[in-house]
């Protein structure tokens, strides 16, 4: 499925998507930690590496790639994934499951969303 219309709003760093008559708009932060790169997802099943501290990353430009996908250039330098048009549709339909599962992937890993921010954890001596 093509979309039939594509706007980057560089402002509140959202990319608006339209499918014919669904309508998606995706947060940069959820597109760059969803990126389908090597450098995100890894080369292989177990090997995705946790993005963190993208809150506030924004999308520089975007670049068309065939007739099929876009290249989106992040304002962190990350530029290596090619997002098809099917991969964005999938992204909008399941915006709010994955992104709740990358909040929890956040927690449990003692990260946020926040740069150059770690979460510390404090230990009771009780225990």
């Amino acid at each position: 499925m093509t979309p039939t219309k594509i706007q980057l709003h560089k402002q509140s760093r959202q990319l608006e998507l339209h499918f014919g008559p669904e309508q998606f708009v995706l947060s940069a932060e959820f597109l760059r930690v969803h990126s389908p790169s090597a450098e995100v997802k890894g080369h292989g099943p177990g090997q995705a590496v946790l993005q963190y501290g993208k809150r506030d990353v924004g999308i520089q430009r975007i670049e068309r790639a065939g007739n099929y996908a876009l290249k989106l250039v992040f304002d962190d330098g990350h530029e290596t994934g090619i997002y098809t048009w099917d991969y964005l549709y999938q992204l909008g339909k399941q915006q709010a499951s994955l992104w709740e599962s990358y909040l929890t992937e956040l927690h449990n890993a003692g990260k946020t969303r926040q740069a150059n921010t770690s979460v510390v954890r404090l230990i009771d001596p009780a225990q």
